[in-house]
């Protein structure tokens, strides 16, 4: 058997440091393998026996390389996954995969990084624009002390409370504050689980994001690939489908508005007829229990309100609907909420760190997308969402309660209003977290009281 320490993973290395890894788990059947295996299953009643011969006399390059991409049956290449690690890369660019309906994965929390250490993405690579990012990581660091000092005084440790527990709860609400003045262009590390068919078509339109930095990475992750896939990932490419992804995507990858709409009902479009023919199925639905996808059928509604880059990185976890990618900019203001746990000295240093940030920003003349880098995940935007009953009322039920993030809660909360009072005539019932504002340092403690 082989060790771990002896596996050949397929590594790609990024500029500045970071790195595309994709895994090898050391099965001796491989994705490639276990994708040409079930493609034979669905063409003979020979038993998957007969295949294991096929596939240990033929092997599955042939096969693979026929199918998959030669004759161009993209359903083969849905039976065979794998991970794929992507390290060292920016905030923005981590979104930018996951900004994939079908994306499965994991990234790192902010929650968990030691940012006095971690690298700082900087397209620009000035002394201007590497002094802009370094004020950003001081300012986080040095206010992460009296910060948790004054949310000591706020929220006082109760008797029966455990300190070990006390002190976790508050250094996450400190970072979770904190966390609106790291800059966008903070690197985190990601991984991506996908499947042959899924990374061929992502790749198609990321290799077109308006970023260098992600294409870079895309370019990075394809070399990879047919590197460790080489039969999977030959696919043709023709030009006019890659002049029209260049152009959609320049011009629609982000979503941007500048009218300011607080929150509002952007589209209802809920066939009640059909949902009334549902409404037993509605009332009946108990806790922790999710609606039936077939009531999709019944349409969409799309809301639209200001949101913060730190919550959008949460609420970007929902694949079952879908999610404008923003554009993060300095029109909209910055998020109230994180100036409002501040204490008062903190409160009117960070609004004058503020100004002087967004100043200095100005003065590196950079185009908008550029810019993202630089400026910190407390800044608003308008954000969209289109989705259908059963993914709506899966996001809010999990996400207005009091373990989420304020400023996603909040906006959780009002949608959550709004499908209740709409559609509650029709059967609709909500499972919701009755005091979701409440300061709780873990699932089952006791409260921590205001004082």
């Amino acid at each position: 058997m082989q060790k771990i320490s002896e596996l050949k993973h397929t590594v790609k290395e990024l500029p500045g440091g970071g790195s595309v890894l994709v895994l090898n788990t050391g099965a001796v059947i491989t994705p490639e393998a276990e994708a040409m295996l079930q493609a034979l299953h669905s063409r003979s009643v020979g038993g998957i026996r007969s295949h294991l011969e096929t596939l240990s006399e033929r092997g599955a390059e042939k096969f693979m390389a026929s199918f998959y991409v030669g004759y161009g049956h993209k359903s083969i290449g849905d039976c065979g996954s794998f991970t794929i690690f992507i390290e060292g890369v920016s905030m923005l660019a981590a979104k930018a995969v996951q900004d994939w309906r079908l994306y499965s994965g994991q990234e790192s929390s902010t929650r968990y990084i030691d940012f006095s250490k971690q690298k700082f993405i900087d397209p620009v690579g000035t002394k201007e624009s590497n002094e802009i990012l370094e004020a950003w990581r001081t300012f986080y660091l040095d206010s992460q002390e009296p910060l948790r000092k004054y949310l000591k005084e706020k929220f006082p440790r109760g008797e029966e409370e455990k300190e070990d527990i006390y002190e976790k709860a508050i250094n996450a609400r400190s970072f979770d504050i904190l966390r609106g003045f790291l800059p966008s262009g903070a690197s985190t590390n990601l991984a991506w689980h996908t499947n042959l068919r899924q990374a061929a078509d992502k790749l198609m339109t990321l290799r077109h994001h308006p970023l260098e930095e992600i294409r870079t990475i895309a370019e990075k992750i394809e070399e990879a690939l047919i590197e460790a896939f080489p039969s999977s990932f030959s696919h043709k490419r023709y030009e006019e489908t890659e002049k029209y992804n260049e152009a959609w995507v320049k011009e629609q990858n982000y979503f941007f508005d500048d009218e300011i709409k607080d929150f509002e009902v952007a589209k209802d479009g809920i066939d009640r007829d059909l949902l009334l023919k549902n409404k037993e199925v509605l009332e009946l639905r108990p806790q922790k229990t999710e609606l039936p996808k077939y009531l999709a059928e019944c349409g969409t509604i799309q809301f639209c309100f200001l949101l913060d880059f730190g919550s959008f990185r949460d609420a970007q976890r929902h694949r079952a609907v879908i999610q404008r990618m923003p554009l993060i900019t300095d029109k909209l203001g910055f998020g109230e909420w994180y100036f409002e746990e501040l204490p008062d000295d903190l409160r009117k240093k960070a609004v004058e760190f503020l100004y002087e940030q967004k100043k200095r920003t100005k003065e590196l003349g950079l185009d908008e997308e550029t810019k993202q880098y630089y400026l910190p995940m407390g800044y608003n935007f308008l954000y969209r969402i289109t989705g259908d009953l059963p993914a709506l009322v899966y996001l809010v039920e999990l996400r207005a309660t009091r373990f989420v993030h304020p400023t996603l809660r909040k906006r959780a909360v009002q949608m959550a209003e709004v499908l209740e009072k709409r559609f509650g005539p029709y059967g609709l019932k909500l499972h919701l977290d009755q005091d979701p504002d409440r300061f709780d340092i873990k699932r089952g403690e006791h409260d921590i009281v205001e004082k």
